[in-house]
């Protein structure tokens, strides 16, 4: 019988979410909001946060007042979000690889990283028709995801973080294809210490673009950090890509984005 995916383990560990999410919660809020300034939703928009952890983005984007459904694989992570559930937030278990919602709606949003960790291109290409299937036509899709190349060039090997009593050891690693993050966890409460070991694939922008396109959105912008400052391949730490579902090229005024960067066609 083949052993649990790694993520199906650690997603569900309150070690993972002591190391991630414990922290300020006004830095999420502020992305959040800044996002939702940048996109300009129409009041009472439908939207869709996948691998959606305990909820902290679903939470601020419904106190603005939109319609807003988390998904995510764990169930223990669900089960903490279900109590912030009201008229206009729910929370489901759900496996973002598998169907879902039919054109339902406005956005969806992947916020954290919080993709390539599956084993194979088809399993995240599933998880991409997912996202794009539960779109409706227009609708808008924003990930947020590490620049490979960035991260290539500052990787911090080993590094000890202590957070209240839990220590955590972790090394990192990569090769051609995968970032590779060991974390071992010593606590009080464990009788020897549980390892884990993350593995993230190296999605480029020509990735994304590619996937994306193959589901039927294209990329419109691009940024390089939470400020919303110019995507740049080198020096900037996030890829955040925002692409729309049916975009349509007759616009002049449109804005497309190839996958190597350009935004206008080289062969005009």
């Amino acid at each position: 019988m083949a052993s649990t995916a790694w993520y199906k383990n650690w997603f569900n560990s309150p070690f993972y979410h002591k190391l991630y999410f414990e922290r300020d919660e006004k830095e999420a809020e502020a992305f959040i909001k800044k996002l939702i300034a940048h996109l300009q939703p129409t009041p009472g928009s439908r939207m869709l946060d996948v691998a959606c952890g305990k909820g902290r983005h679903s939470k601020t984007l419904a106190s603005m007042g939109f319609n807003v459904t988390g998904i995510d694989i764990s169930p223990d992570s669900i089960a903490f979000a279900k109590q912030f559930e009201k008229e206009n937030l729910d929370f489901f278990v759900h496996d973002m690889r598998l169907p879902a919602w039919g054109c339902y709606f406005d956005y969806a949003f992947n916020f954290f990283t919080s993709f390539g960790y599956f084993k194979t291109r088809r399993e995240h290409d599933d998880a991409i028709r997912t996202i794009a299937n539960s779109l409706k036509p227009g609708g808008r899709f924003v990930i947020d995801y590490l620049n490979v190349h960035f991260a290539e060039e500052h990787l911090r090997h080993n590094e000890k973080k202590q957070i209240g009593e839990t220590m955590y050891d972790i090394h990192r690693w990569d090769d051609e294809t995968h970032f590779y993050k060991k974390i071992t966890v010593a606590d009080a409460s464990l009788t020897k210490p549980m390892e884990y070991t993350e593995k993230v694939a190296k999605f480029s922008l020509g990735d994304f673009t590619d996937m994306l396109a193959f589901q039927g959105m294209q990329v419109q912008e691009v940024f390089g950090d939470y400020q919303f400052n110019s995507y740049d391949i080198k020096k900037t730490p996030r890829l955040i890509a925002i692409a729309s579902k049916g975009f349509s090229e007759k616009s002049d005024t449109e804005k497309r984005l190839y996958s190597d960067g350009r935004t206008t066609d080289a062969l005009t």
